[in-house]
């Protein structure tokens, strides 16, 4: 079972220029404290196409988080429109808000972001190179795509199981534990 749930993300600023900050107002619970901080982050996905033009805005670590509701405001500056290849910057692309503990990835939250001009004309007839200056972003705050993934929440856990009684030769029974490391796995 997992010890963290997302609760509520509220997008803040929406619609917004293009070069204004990405701002996620995000509540979590936490059904009971954590040995190690959460890392989020903001991801803008520059092309489809591939993973390369990727960019991760921004990323920050929240803990020591003791069990109950958390909320934040998570703020990230505009993506670099040098590493957005110019067929993708006008239309759809995706911006994603990431979860991880110890390192693994444990909930994403999806988004789509159309990026278009405010005024009809540049809407109609789209110049060959981009003006960023002139785009507006609109993320569809009302339809995100979330993904869970099962991680290890603790380290191992030792487990104590009795085995059985065994005879020593001498007429006597002792008892016999063994000790079983196991994986302990919760979503």
């Amino acid at each position: 079972m997992a010890k963290v749930h997302v609760s509520n993300v509220v997008v803040l600023s929406n619609p917004a220029t293009f070069f204004e900050p990405f701002q996620f107002e995000i509540t979590f619970e936490c059904i009971e404290e954590l040995k190690e901080d959460l890392e989020w982050k903001i991801i803008y996905v520059g092309s489809a196409e591939s993973e390369s033009y990727d960019q991760i805005l921004d990323s920050v670590f929240v803990g020591p988080v003791p069990e109950g509701r958390h909320m934040f405001v998570f703020q990230a500056d505009p993506p670099d429109i040098s590493k957005i290849p110019i067929a993708d910057a006008v239309g759809v692309t995706v911006v994603l808000l990431t979860c991880s503990y110890r390192g693994k990835e444990f909930v994403r939250v999806g988004y789509y972001v159309n990026n278009e001009y405010s005024d009809p004309e540049h809407r109609e007839n789209p110049p060959t190179t981009p003006i960023f200056e002139k785009l507006v972003r609109n993320i569809l705050a009302t339809q995100p795509r979330v993904t869970r993934f099962k991680i290890e929440w603790d380290e191992e856990q030792t487990i104590t199981k009795e085995v059985e009684m065994e005879d020593t030769g001498n007429g006597a029974m002792e008892e016999e534990f063994l000790v079983v490391e196991a994986d302990a796995v919760e979503v």
